[in-house]
């Protein structure tokens, strides 16, 4: 089902921004990354909630969408749902900087990267670093696959439905109108 429809996801997004701003006091208007959180392991809750507060601790997030329970999408079969969400932050590092912050913090909290898409206690990607367009062996921005992705789009475009990516110049949410959003439930769990 494309995202045209009424699905869960979608009654829970029809405020959006606005119950995104007046829950977490936060505006986007200072953003110049966006991270997308995910987990599956280990208390998948506690494990956003303790990555958000390291990321805080090194950067400014000043908006953050709210948490979503999504199907695994890929990867071995027999995982449990994830939880996903997308901050938008302000920081000074260079976007190499931030994504050796993100990797800090995922191994932290026991992030193993030994099988492709496989559960795990955090996931922490770089979606988009200003307009920055970047190829390198480390660091692909925008994040390559993030226009596919439904569990990504959908928090994103909670919170910045107008961010366009730097290639394809569709904005997020041109892009999850092309999507199936019937597996992404939004939650009233808190970032805190």
């Amino acid at each position: 089902m494309k995202s045209e429809t009424t699905t869960k996801a979608d009654k829970n997004t029809t405020s959006s921004s606005e119950s995104s701003k007046a829950s977490n006091h936060l505006t986007t208007f200072a953003a110049n990354a966006y991270v997308a959180f995910g987990s599956n392991l280990e208390e998948p809750l506690f494990q956003l909630q303790k990555a958000y507060k390291a990321l805080s601790e090194e950067v400014e997030i000043v908006i953050a969408s709210s948490i979503y329970k999504t199907a695994p999408v890929g990867g071995p079969a027999g995982q449990d749902d994830f939880l996903n969400a997308v901050v938008g932050v302000q920081t000074n590092l260079s976007a190499q900087q931030l994504l050796k912050v993100l990797h800090r913090v995922e191994a932290a909290q026991g992030r193993e990267r030994s099988i492709r898409w496989d559960a795990r206690t955090l996931d922490l990607d770089l979606l988009s670093f200003k307009t920055l367009i970047l190829d390198t062996k480390r660091l692909v921005l925008p994040h390559p696959r993030m226009m596919e992705r439904a569990f990504v789009l959908v928090p994103l475009c909670e919170i910045a439905p107008d961010w366009v990516h730097p290639l394809t110049k569709k904005s997020a949410k041109e892009s999850l109108n092309t999507l199936d959003v019937e597996d992404i439930e939004k939650t009233e769990l808190s970032w805190v």
